[in-house]
């Protein structure tokens, strides 16, 4: 894999905006990164722009067999461990304020190849103790020269 590369993140938002802010709306991200392979681990670096706030959030993944590790330090700040059968917890730090999250990640699963990977990451997420949701994650990362995601 190349250095420069493309990033699509799928996965679920919960919105006070919603007409119900109990159901969930799907979120897609695409955004160019940059990739590194380094002591076994595989860093994805990218950057994000929230509608809203002034600033970039600067995002840093970290893969490596059963285990996905999202920084996130800008607008919002948090350390989200997902390592499959193995409940984590962390906060989650936004302009309105700090909240504990719990984070049981059910399946971590992690498909690479010379030119991609694909990672996929079932959890349940609860807030300050209670639980919220069932959530996915999907992360596909590719060489940015190849254009489009072969889905």
């Amino acid at each position: 894999m190349t250095k420069d590369i493309l990033l699509k993140i799928s996965g679920l938002q919960f919105s006070a905006d919603n007409d119900d802010p109990n159901e969930p709306e799907p979120v897609e991200i695409i955004a160019p990164g940059e990739y590194y392979y380094k002591n076994g681990k595989h860093y994805i670096l990218y950057d994000e722009v929230m509608e809203g706030f002034d600033g970039v959030t600067k995002n840093v993944l970290k893969l490596q067999d059963g285990l996905l590790e999202i920084t996130r330090r800008g607008s919002s700040n948090v350390h989200m461990v997902f390592e499959k059968d193995k409940r984590n917890m962390t906060y989650y730090t936004t302009p309105y304020g700090s909240m504990m999250m719990g984070i049981d990640a059910r399946s971590v699963s992690i498909e690479e190849s010379e030119a991609e990977i694909h990672a996929q990451v079932e959890y349940g997420l609860d807030v300050n103790y209670e639980h919220l949701a069932d959530c996915m994650i999907d992360l596909y990362v590719q060489s940015r020269e190849r254009k489009a995601f072969s889905l």
